[in-house]
């Protein structure tokens, strides 16, 4: 029995294996990084596995908030702050309905091999609540943030954890945290990122994620040997901050990103989805897809409904690179093998751990150029570790200093994730060079610190 396989054994008679998506993570991970326990046997002697996927600790408490018509209302607030070996937890904080301490532990356990990647001076951590910011006022959200804040304040601090946005939180939730947070500490720190950019916000944070998807999607492509994406068609899934910042980055490149989808549909405009109308759908009207049609006749509008179980309408459309940037295991076989057989060179993931293991595995098997979240959608916290930078040292950068910072490290994160692979002898799998590259660095520092 291989180190791999006694590990991922150990692991499912944990409690580890009630967490679904956390379990999928630690098994992707683990048989990635086995060459390199079996290779240097200090990773096993100082336990540094068993250490790395348990959360330093857990925090759970109660949000009571009054909404507008004064009714009491409670929520559940977590973070998950999981290992500060090479600087303070970093993370963001989710409201949505769907959030749980498995969820968190998930995201928390990626976060941590991502924020490695970055080469930057942080660790892993990731919280939020099952509150959904839908429907609710400006009032009953800021109400909100203000009980969640009261709570998370007493475990966070610019060298302690610094949390950021996720899925519903935005600049507007970020701000009513950070206005909490001074009222309670009466301190002014970088104590969040994703701040609005007048009380120490960066310049392109909202940009980050899906121009980084791009950025290092260019970088594959020219260190595997395939044509550049320009004049390329491309499809996006989701409709939210990544989706539509990848779609921009496409188009300001000369590619031609040709659909985005919600939770209801999928839309298919084969001249090219029109950016502008999308972020008045999503961001300002905050509607269904279904009304891009209204004003652009020539595409199409596919309802979830309307396509086989299993398979989603956006990964049949015939392209040259690909970007899942909803949510998590929405790429599925059947959909990989659509992609394969209409002709998809690349895959790059936007969203976190979007596709299913049997997808990788087709893309790998076939040698589609496959980009894993950990490193394609890094930008983000690269820029909130700028946005760190700059609050720690009261400046500002002007937005090309951090485009140029944000491209810089996206490209080297390419460069180490296919060196990586190439020494432990998995030449062309991110996949693996990924979790070795920043499982190595993380294990490394805790060896180093002792325990």
């Amino acid at each position: 029995m291989t180190i791999a396989q006694k590990e991922i054994e150990k692991f499912e008679t944990s409690d580890c294996n009630q967490d679904k998506v956390f379990y999928q993570a630690l098994e992707e991970a683990i048989y990635s990084i086995a060459p390199l326990l079996e290779s240097d046997e200090r990773y096993t002697r100082y336990a540094i596995l068993e250490r790395l996927v348990v959360p330093d600790r857990i925090i759970k408490f109660k949000v009571v908030w009054l909404d507008d018509n004064q009714n009491i209302m409670v929520n559940t607030g977590y973070r998950v702050q999981f290992n500060n070996a090479l600087g303070p937890y970093k993370g963001g904080l989710r409201f949505h309905p769907s959030v749980n301490e498995g969820i968190l532990k998930f995201l928390g356990f990626e976060q941590i091999l991502k924020n490695s990647l970055t080469g930057l001076p942080i660790g892993g951590g990731k919280g939020g609540s099952d509150f959904d910011p839908k429907g609710k006022s400006d009032f009953e959200i800021m109400k909100f943030c203000s009980a969640f804040m009261t709570e998370l304040h007493k475990y966070i601090g610019p060298r302690m954890d610094v949390p950021a946005g996720d899925i519903g939180v935005g600049a507007r939730e970020i701000g009513y945290l950070f206005g909490e947070y001074k009222k309670i500490t009466s301190s002014y720190e970088g104590v969040l990122t994703g701040k609005p950019y007048m009380f120490g916000g960066s310049f392109m944070r909202p940009e980050a994620t899906g121009y980084g998807l791009i950025y290092f999607t260019q970088t594959m492509l020219e260190m595997e040997n395939q044509e550049s994406l320009e004049g390329k068609i491309c499809i996006v899934s989701g409709a939210g901050n990544v989706a539509l910042h990848a779609i921009e980055k496409l188009l300001q490149i000369g590619a031609i990103p040709v659909s985005c989808s919600d939770s209801k549909g999928t839309i298919h405009d084969p001249r090219g989805v029109n950016l502008e109308l999308l972020k008045e759908l999503k961001e300002e009207k905050r509607v269904s897809l279904e009304e891009y049609i209204n004003t652009h006749k020539e595409a199409k509008y596919i309802p979830v409904s309307e396509y086989p179980e299993g398979g989603h309408a956006v990964w049949d459309i015939p392209c040259y690179a690909a970007f899942p940037c909803a949510t998590q295991n929405e790429l599925t076989e059947i959909d990989a093998q659509n992609l394969i057989s209409n002709g998809c060179v690349s895959v790059s993931e936007g969203a976190n751990m979007p596709s299913t293991p049997e997808a990788i595995e087709a893309f790998l098997s076939h040698k589609i150029c496959f980009a894993p979240a950990k490193a394609a959608n890094a930008g983000g916290v690269a820029v909130s570790e700028f946005e760190m930078s700059q609050n720690a040292g009261m400046t500002k950068w002007s937005f090309e200093k951090v485009d140029e910072k944000l491209k810089d490290v996206m490209q080297q994160i390419c460069k180490r994730v296919s060196l990586t692979a190439k020494d432990y002898g998995v030449e062309g799998n991110y996949v693996d060079g990924a979790n070795i590259a920043g499982f190595k660095r993380v294990a490394d520092a805790m060896i180093a610190e002792g325990v």
